[in-house]
Formats: C-alpha cells, structure tokens, sequence
C-alpha cells in the first residue's frame, strides 16, 4: 500500500496558520506529501521546503484572483496538489493548513486504508472533527458547525475538491461514496490571536467577495460573538504542543452563555440523543 499526501497553503506566518504542525501530523502516514504553496507575503515557502524536504514535494502556485465566488481558488489550490500525486500511490490523505491529526488515530487511519483498498465501492473515507474556537480549550458547539468530511480518498482522477476545498466529488458532481474512519481532524482555523484572526477573516471576506460587518474588540476579532461552547479536556495531538505552550492570549468564556435559537437547540437535542442531525449537509454517501 503506497500513501501520498498533499495540502495547499499561502501566507501562514502572516494569518497564523499552523502548517507545520498540520504537514507533521501526516508524515508517518505518508511516502510524499505535495504541497501547493501560493505566493506569499511572508517566509511560509522556505517554512514548507525546510520540514521535510527528502517527503515534501513543493509546487509553486499562484492564487487565480478570478476564481473568487464561493472560495473557488481554495479548490483550485487543493487540486493542483492532488493531481501532481503520480498514479502509483493508492491513497490520498489531505490535509488543510489548520487541521491536525492525532498520533493516536494513525493506526486506524492505516487499518481502514487497508481493509478498503481492494473494496472498489469505496472512494474515501469520513473523519470526525473537533472544531477549536477562542482558544485550545474550548470546542464550538453547534450543528451548524460540520461534524464529518473527507480526508483520505483513492488515488482515483476522477475525484476532485470540491467548491471551497472542504471536500470532494467526482466527474458528474456524484457525491464520494465513504466509509466512517475512527479517526478525528483537530481544525484550528478559529484559534489565533484576536488581531491575527481579525486580519485572516478580513482576508477570506475578500477572497470569497464577502461585505459583511466583522465582530471586533479592542484587541481585534470579537471571539465572544459565539453561540455554545465546552471545554475541551482531553489530550491534543502532540504536534501542536509547542504552540500551546507558546500561546499569548487570553481567552475565557462561561460555558453556560447558551445563544442558540430554539430550533438549533432542538437540533442539538436530537443529534445528542439519536445521533442525527435533522436537514444536517452530508457532500458524500456513507456506506454502512
């Protein structure tokens, strides 16, 4: 079994991204990983050739301005390091630039990789996610917050990312037909330092062609404007340790503050107890 990676990424110093963190926690899994790595304001191409230069295979992008609508050059991006994986390999792990995988989830990444690469029905497989807010204590907690995606598939040409680069699809729009991995992306896209997530949002707003007022505080972004959060108490993954330890800001929040409608609430209720989230977005088709 021959397993590729790849990411796209730009600017990471300059907006916080934690690319390192993100590329180390698919190392093990992987022989190659490509990465796409845009122009950049700041020293994030010399960060990615430095890693691991023997398994990182760097193409130099640059962000198509036209493909604006709906984050299309995210998309874009993600494809142009997909389709420089050679066919030899047979899986794909994708990786965005403030995602993680946890150590402890590599063995059944590489079990499910292995019970399905003959199984031709299959074309991926569906992660859980944690999404981190405020800080690396707290998890937002909300339906409106995607709870799976797709982050291995076949090394199959017809597959592609699709719309904003969140997941994939084949030729035809067909949704990816997925069996459930016990394995969890720790995304990170909403822990920075308030004025760093204030200049990143400002970024996307431009990038998706987005005019909408944008929560501020005297620090820059307003992390208080959230619906529900708990607190996270369990262990993270040990790559992005060094960036705990090095955090610089404060961030607290009482867990009670509830801002949810009734219909969220209701939502959450049921997904608590049956496990399904009524009218919940699925971009795949999970097999049982």
């Amino acid at each position: 079994m021959k397993v590729a990676g790849f990411s796209f990424i730009r600017n990471a110093v300059k907006y916080g991204y934690p690319i390192t963190e993100a590329l180390s926690s698919i190392l093990d899994l992987c022989e190659v990983i490509y990465v796409a790595v845009g122009e950049s304001d700041d020293d994030t191409l010399e960060i990615v050739k430095s890693l691991n230069p023997q398994k990182i295979k760097v193409i130099n992008t640059v962000w198509d301005s036209t493909l604006i609508e709906g984050g299309k050059v995210l998309a874009d991006e993600t494809n142009k390091a997909l389709k420089s994986i050679p066919k030899e390999y047979d899986w794909c792990i994708y990786i965005q630039g403030d995602e993680v995988l946890h150590e402890k989830d590599h063995q059944n990444i590489r079990n499910a990789m292995e019970t399905y690469m003959g199984d031709e029905e299959v074309d991926g497989l569906l992660f859980d996610y944690l999404h981190f807010y405020g800080s690396f204590d707290y998890v937002a907690r909300a339906t409106d917050w995607y709870r799976r995606e797709i982050r291995v598939i076949k090394n199959n040409r017809n597959i592609y990312s699709y719309r904003d680069a969140q997941g994939f699809r084949k030729e035809n729009n067909e949704k990816l037909k997925v069996k459930k991995c016990h394995a969890t992306v720790y995304h990170y896209g909403w822990v920075r330092p308030p004025q760093t997530m204030l200049d990143k949002i400002e970024a996307f707003h431009q990038l998706y062609g987005i005019d909408r007022e944008i929560p501020q505080s005297h620090e820059g972004f307003d992390y208080g404007n959230v619906n529900l959060l708990q607190r996270f108490t369990q262990t993270h993954p040990k790559y992005i340790q060094s960036r705990i330890d090095d955090k610089n800001w404060n961030f607290e929040q009482d867990i009670s503050i509830n801002k949810l409608s009734i219909i969220e609430k209701m939502r959450l209720y049921i997904e608590e107890k049956t496990g399904y989230i009524p009218g919940e977005y699925r971009n795949y088709r999970l097999l049982k």
